[in-house]
């Protein structure tokens, strides 16, 4: 039986390109064991989650929250697919289990299980390839690569959202509606979860995105708010809610705003998300992913207004800001970035200890910049950018434990459907749904709620709403994995397309101004003394060396099929951008 665990979880990760679907002969598996064993059939299930993923640092690398530059002069071609996410080798084994699971002589009730979670996850990986390339085939038998025509045309991108539709209803007849966070199946996929997904994938077809000759006023945004209006009710009915405490979204375990998380347990499957976001001298090597000063100046003040708008409380020039950028912003801020000099109170250091990012100040792991005064040089300057993330981070482990804990990874939260909810509701004239979801949200994250009420929100046209919805899933759900996404189905790569990004130095200085010695700033930083004020900030596009820049084109808003699986077939179109004859949008 180890040996077929072993087999099963090898093919589930099996990603080869020999035939056109990406498939291997499955035939040598053994379903007379599988699927009359509970056990057997739980682990098959259990490693086809892994599409889920797992904490990722870089999850929005590809987008303007993290420095990086992913998107150099053709990064994406036909060649190389640069977006690629063909995933024909877990399709294969869903539809294997689709068939062999009604053989096995399982339950009904443990069938059914099998069963909705197998539809589900059918719909979860087609839709993450339609919103990479538009319609692909869409595959609903197994595979075999010796006795099946893996020559098959793609279907139209219509056609398959209406298939992963038809499998989500399907999901939804088979799977428990909530599963309790006290009940061992905690972490298996629900009716709820399939809901609220079902409501996302509309929200998707309704895009700009698929549709970019009517993007606000076709006809699927009715479909959407519908949708997404139950998924928020039907949730809400169950007492999910918004936790109180903007901190706790991920680390309060099973809390009431999860909908769904991947679930850990050490030592055999273990969060890696401290060991990429915390400065390299507390961590395990230099930090995987650092946020970049065009996003701190995204995030509102604590009148929930941007910095620089007039009728803010808190406006300040870009000379004021850049002097004081850390004080009287939105609460989820703070929680969210460790900038110089921040106090830090991670378990290892001493009391008071503060994080330093300035060159000849900081530690080589930690520091960014290009003062000519320090004796050193940053080797930092192609990754860092003067800042980290701490949103999720566990300040209660020390160094050596950055590796070895098992916090779950919240993939989908209350906060995500009530926005989904806000965005629907308004491009079908709801806007008073849509104003009451951001208010929530703001109420939850600490702002300021105004002598109107209003928590900073001035919007009140459709295209305003529209942006405030916009600017609002950019910091509340910040570097969680869903902005690079959200700008491609809103056709904003203008946002990234040729826009550098920058970083911010400190140099400390003297209480006149006049920078300190470099000598005399290191000594005080090592007792912790400089506080944020005594510092200058200057501010640095990153990288420091190489490109420089993102390039997408509008091409880019569909991947190629890449060429080493479309070059296969003569049935299966490339993407009309790509020199093909297929439209991916809904036309």
């Amino acid at each position: 039986m180890k040996k077929i665990i072993i087999y099963i979880l090898i093919l589930s990760f099996s990603t080869s390109c020999k035939k056109v679907l990406d498939v291997e002969n499955i035939n040598s598996y053994s379903p007379e064991k599988v699927w009359n064993d509970p056990n057997l059939a739980n682990a098959y299930m259990a490693n086809i989650y892994s599409v889920f993923g797992n904490w990722d640092p870089g999850a929005d690398f590809r987008s303007d929250q993290l420095a990086g530059v992913p998107f150099y002069p053709d990064a994406v071609s036909i060649t190389n697919g640069g977006l690629g996410n063909w995933d024909y080798g877990r399709i294969r084994l869903i539809n294997q289990a689709l068939i062999d699971v009604e053989k096995g002589s399982l339950s009904t009730a443990d069938k059914n299980n099998i069963l909705g979670q197998a539809y589900f996850l059918r719909a979860y990986i087609y839709f993450s390839m339609v919103r990479t390339y538009g319609g692909v085939p869409y595959i609903k038998i197994p595979q075999d690569r010796y006795a099946d025509d893996l020559d098959v045309p793609r279907n139209s991108t219509k056609e398959c959202f209406e298939f992963i539709v038809q499998d989500l209803d399907q999901a939804l007849t088979m799977l428990t509606k909530k599963i309790s966070s006290s009940s061992g199946n905690w972490g298996k996929i629900d009716g709820n979860f399939a809901l609220a997904f079902k409501a996302k994938v509309l929200l998707y077809k309704a895009s700009p995105q698929f549709n970019p000759s009517n993007p606000w006023d076709n006809a699927y945004w009715a479909d959407a708010y519908a949708a997404n209006k139950l998924a928020y009710t039907e949730l809400k009915s169950q007492d999910f809610r918004l936790v109180d405490n903007y901190s706790n979204i991920a680390l309060t375990e099973k809390n009431t705003e999860v909908v769904f998380s991947v679930i850990n347990k050490f030592p055999n499957k273990v969060a890696s998300w401290d060991n990429g976001t915390r400065p390299g001298s507390l961590s395990r090597g230099p930090a995987g992913s650092t946020p970049t000063w065009n996003f701190v100046k995204a995030f509102p003040m604590k009148d929930g207004k941007l910095y620089n708008d007039p009728s803010g409380a808190y406006f300040k020039t870009e000379e004021e800001f850049l002097k004081s950028y850390w004080e009287n912003r939105d609460p989820r801020f703070g929680k969210s970035f460790l900038w110089n000099a921040k106090a830090f109170p991670v378990s290892g250091k001493v009391d008071g200890y503060r994080q330093y990012t300035g060159l000849g100040v900081a530690p080589a792991l930690d520091n960014f910049g290009v003062n000519p005064n320090a004796s050193d040089k940053s080797e930092n300057g192609d990754r860092y950018s003067g800042l980290f993330i701490t949103k999720s981070n566990r300040l209660d482990l020390k160094q050596e434990q950055v590796e070895q804990y098992d916090t779950d990874f919240v993939l989908m939260r209350f906060a995500e459907v009530m926005l989904n909810y806000a965005e629907a509701a308004n491009e079908t004239g709801q806007s008073v749904e849509a104003i009451d979801m951001l208010t929530q949200i703001r109420q939850r994250a600490g702002i300021a709620q105004g002598v109107d009420g209003k928590y900073g929100i001035t919007a009140t046209s459709r295209e305003q709403i529209r942006k405030a919805i916009v600017d609002e899933r950019n910091v509340e759900l910040c570097f969680e994995g869903h902005r690079f996404n959200d700008l491609r189905r809103w056709r904003m790569f203008s946002v990234l397309n040729n826009n550098p990004k920058y970083g911010i130095e400190a140099i400390a200085i003297l209480p006149g101004g006049a920078e300190m010695p470099i000598s005399q700033a290191a000594n005080q930083a090592s007792a912790n003394q400089l506080k944020e004020e005594d510092f200058k900030y200057v501010v640095l596009q990153i990288p420091r060396t190489g490109v420089l820049i993102n390039v997408l084109p509008d091409k880019y808003y569909f991947a190629p099929i890449s060429q080493s699986i479309i070059g296969k077939t003569k049935k299966l179109e490339q993407n009309k951008d790509w020199g093909g004859t297929f439209d991916p949008t809904l036309h």
